[in-house]
């Protein structure tokens, strides 16, 4: 079998030099384009009624906020597209189709990654795309029932804008060998292309996957067959690409999991090597390619890739030897002490493991000229691994940053000796040759930095000199630093909305200077399409939106290779011109109210039937607690993410993926936490106010103290988007009575901080060289701010206010907000003014009962505080503002008493024309 390579140097297919790239775009609410360049696409499958029994039953039974559930679990365990699939006989698919895409596209945290329209009838998939939002999938056509009907559906396919899954299956019968793959693949390929018009890069492919190892002659090429064909079809179709659903592969093998979960890995692991780019993957049946053991490996692979006769025979007697074992072969944790000095330190290296690495740079130092070669063989040659694991999916965040540590502490023993060599040397010879140059910083006025924090890491594992500015950093700062250190990227991160507004200024200014230096953009509130419409014009240089660390090597390493340069940079600036004509003809046609006609469809709640709680403690008050009292109340599936460990905590510990790298977090994380509470590392403070209240002039909350005097008033936004006849255009004061109603209503405000001595903390371990617990303490301390703000909002509900009284709801519930009443905060979706604070600050005169200050661009620092309201009333919920008008835009200046440009400067994300 010489053309199955391993060779990880062979160009991917489909990469064939002067080949344009032409990327398959799909989108929800935010954008997945499938590029050469991207890890593979998983597709989740739990909303499938023919792979999910839960799935089917809740379908069944109707109850499809829990079918949401299933959805929204699979996009927090990583799934980049969903697949919904409604065929089952006792159940009405077109109905359940567009009853679920429906209440799927109401789900911003859902909707936000493409989905998979699933069905072997026509009248479901026809169904799903009337009401699919976003750029979906359609699974799948096929030319069974020969080309008159293939050609109608792909028709039909195109005039929705869907891409499309194409069986490998003609009016004969299913392809089930190489060269029925290709004829009938390149047969449909040029029907769709030529006589349908499709664009080649929405067709994806589906080549079937069969089982191996069943014993049949007939089935030994099963997954050679597919590997061909996967390559034939990316090398010989431009453009297109290849799926499939890869435990099929495994099937003869059910009930044996531990040959299940190695083979499905080995097979995904040579079909992506042969051009598989996505497909349908359950991560509970998937081991870790370089986790499978040598033997079982090496007869697994002897099945798949068909290298002996005897080779089903041969796994079926080992499959029986590992039934119901864990992982056999492994070894014993100091044997790799045993091998070579390279062998040692790239071990160390990927394991994070610090313990023997002073010794073995030593040992390396003695065997070289200079001790700066150490840096430039050993250690790079190690840090390359890890890179490569990484960027190959088989590294995790936290083990990147784990190696970044024993990196660090390996050159600290390492820079006197290379000193003490500089000084025998001509000026400027003997340091150590990085690959580029980024400066990073968070723009001025915020002070969040865990991502930007992890970005340095990563990139300084890929032999990047990462010049780090900290937070706040001024915009004169950023630039004059980037001439001085002659950096070849910046790169900016902003979390609140007013860094976006910096961001702009930023690249106006370098365009000003004539700076060529190309700009990365990331940070929770940035995103591709913020940066293309907004950003990216406002600078002649490349400007290019990263949204995760994995990806900021590639992106770096595109724009500092001078010969692929060029025509990547002008390939993000087609992509993001593209991206901007789309989004602003969009936003064109969307069609909003008058503010007025907003506030006539306000919502509209039974007052006179309502009997608003009076506080059982009014007025404002000062809390404190330690931070043990707030360990029940932490949410920690946020604290994986953090780390882009992607799963809901706590099935995530068992993840089949992630699971072991996420146990070992949570380890490491628990040890500082008990250390964090036994030192007194951290001081959990905060201030609540509970006033009465009333919703004045429509839009606004009047605020009075308790003698009845007003004393503040809170100013809300009104959403304007078109509504159907049934919703209302709410404003968070239509939860408060209005004055006219003659009650008195009553509302809350809050600031709760637990990031009093995390930076002292932090820049202790930074100081040792060890960024992994430095970013460890800041993610601890966001958990207790956030868990600090959950214990404050219950004492209310249950005592403070006691609106809620009998509330009994343990923490999983308390996480699903399954309380009474609300706690919106400035600057989120049904608030997005964040001028709102310094009405909270000054009500409850945060600063001097906290110490929690606010930056000019309104960001809370420390960086672990939460504030926010809390609303009563039972029917208050939490919703988005989207788009305003510029009409609001200028009532609200009047009604903050700010000007005009003032008001467009904070709520400028918001505003639709």
């Amino acid at each position: 079998m010489e053309n199955i390579s391993n060779n990880k140097e062979d160009k991917l297919p489909g990469e064939q030099a002067g080949r344009p790239v032409r990327p398959l775009k799909l989108s929800g609410l935010e954008p997945l384009v499938v590029t050469p360049e991207s890890n593979f696409i998983n597709i989740g499958e739990r909303t499938n009624v023919t792979g999910s029994r839960r799935f089917l039953r809740l379908v069944r039974e109707e109850k499809y906020e829990e079918a949401l559930n299933v959805a929204r679990a699979q996009v927090e365990g990583g799934a980049q597209v969903i697949d919904v699939n409604m065929d089952e006989g006792m159940i009405d698919g077109v109905r359940a189709m567009t009853t679920f895409l429906n209440l799927i596209a109401s789900e911003p945290d859902i909707a936000r990654v493409p989905l998979m329209i699933d069905s072997s009838k026509w009248e479901i998939i026809e169904a799903g795309l009337k009401v699919v939002q976003g750029k979906c999938i359609v699974n799948s056509i096929s030319l069974k029932e020969g080309e008159e009907i293939f050609i109608h559906h792909a028709k039909t396919v195109r005039r929705y804008g869907a891409a499309v899954i194409v069986m490998a299956f003609d009016e004969v019968g299913q392809a089930d060998n190489y060269e029925r793959r290709v004829a009938i693949c390149k047969r449909s390929y040029d029907i769709l292309v030529d006589k349908v018009g499709f664009a080649p890069e929405d067709i994806i492919f589906d080549p079937n996957i069969f089982p191996v190892g069943t014993g049949m002659e007939e089935h030994r090429k099963n997954a050679v067959d597919f590997f061909m064909a996967t390559r034939w079809i990316r090398e010989n179709l431009p453009y297109a690409n290849v799926s499939g659903g890869v435990s099929n592969v495994s099937f003869s093998f059910r009930g044996n999991n531990v040959v299940r979960e190695a083979m499905n890995a080995a097979f995904l692991y040579h079909a992506i090597q042969h051009g598989m780019n996505m497909g349908i993957v359950n991560p509970e049946m998937l081991e870790v390619y370089d986790e499978i053991p040598e033997e079982l490996l090496t007869h697994i692979e002897d099945v798949l890739l068909d290298r002996r006769d005897d080779a089903t025979e041969r796994l079926l007697d080992y499959a029986e030897q590992v039934k119901g074992e864990g992982k056999p072969g492994e070894k014993k944790n100091q044997e790799w002490r045993s091998e070579d000095l390279q062998q040692r330190i790239t071990h160390a290296l990927v394991k994070g493991i610090d313990e023997f690495i002073e010794d073995d740079v030593e040992e390396a130092r003695q065997q070289v000229s200079k001790p700066i070669e150490v840096i430039e063989t050993h250690l790079m040659n190690g840090m390359n691994v890890v890179g490569d694991l990484f960027g190959s999916g088989k590294m995790f965040l936290p083990q990147v940053v784990k190696s970044a540590r024993v990196m660090k502490k390996a050159v600290a023993y390492l820079l006197p000796f290379i000193e003490e060599e500089k000084k025998k040397l001509p000026a400027g010879e003997g340091a150590s040759r990085a690959v580029g140059k980024i400066l990073m910083a968070t723009v001025k006025g915020d002070v969040h930095d865990i991502g930007k924090n992890i970005v340095s890491v990563v990139l300084g594992c890929n032999n990047y000199e990462v010049v780090d500015l900290g937070v706040m950093v001024p915009p004169e700062k950023i630039i004059q630093t980037a001439l001085d250190e002659k950096v070849d990227i910046i790169g900016l991160s902003g979390l609140i909305t007013p860094s976006l507004d910096e961001m702009v200024y930023l690249a106006q200014e370098l365009d000003k200077l004539n700076i060529n230096i190309p700009v990365l953009i990331g940070g929770a509130t940035t995103s591709r399409a913020h940066t293309a419409v907004k950003i990216a014009p406002a600078y002649r240089e490349t400007v290019v939106h990263v949204n995760d660390a994995s990806r900021a090597v590639t992106v770096a390493s595109n724009l500092l290779n001078e010969k692929t340069k060029a025509e990547y940079c002008r390939s993000v600036r087609e992509e993001y011109d593209k991206l901007r004509e789309g989004f602003l003809s969009r936003s064109k046609v969307k069609e909003y109210l008058s503010i007025e006609e907003a506030r006539s469809n306000k919502m509209q709640l039974d007052w006179d039937g309502y009997t608003p709680v009076r506080p059982e403690k009014p007025g404002i008050h000062r809390v404190s607690v330690k931070p043990e009292e707030l360990l029940g109340y932490i949410d920690w599936t946020p604290f994986f993410r953090t780390w882009q460990l992607h799963g809901k905590y706590p099935d995530i510990l068992t993840d089949e993926v992630v699971g072991e790298q996420a146990t070992l977090l949570f380890e490491d994380a628990k040890k500082m936490m008990e250390q964090l509470i036994r030192e007194e590392w951290l001081q959990a403070r905060g201030v609540y106010g509970l006033f009465a209240v009333n919703q004045v002039n429509d839009d606004d909350i009047a605020v009075y103290d308790e003698a009845g005097n007003q004393v503040a008033t809170f100013l809300t936004l009104r959403q304007q988007s078109k509504k159907n006849k049934r919703a209302a255009n709410i404003a968070l004061a239509d939860f408060i009575a209005p004055e006219h109603s003659g009650t008195r209503d009553y509302m809350g405000a809050f600031c709760v901080t637990a990031g009093f001595g995390v930076e002292e903390r932090a820049a202790a371990f930074q100081k040792n060289n060890d960024d992994y617990n430095s970013i460890m303490v800041k993610a601890l301390a966001d958990r207790f701010a956030e868990a600090f703000a959950e214990y404050l909002h219950e004492k209310v509900r249950k005592e403070y206010w006691g609106y809620a009284s009998g509330e009994v709801l343990n923490n999983e519930e308390l996480i699903k907000e399954s309380y009474k009443g609300i706690r919106p905060a400035p600057g989120y979706p049904s608030c997005p003014d964040h001028l709102e604070k310094r009405t909270i600050w000054d009500l409850l005169k945060v600063e001097e009962n906290t110490g929690v200050i606010l930056t000019e661009s309104l960001a809370m620092w420390p960086a672990s505080s939460v504030s926010g309201y809390y609303f009563g009333h039972p029917e208050s919920k939490y919703f988005g503002l989207g788009k305003i008008r510029e009409d609001q835009v200028a009532d609200y200046a009047v009604r903050r008493g700010i000007t005009e440009d003032e008001a467009r400067k904070w709520l400028n994300p918001n505003i639709a024309d």
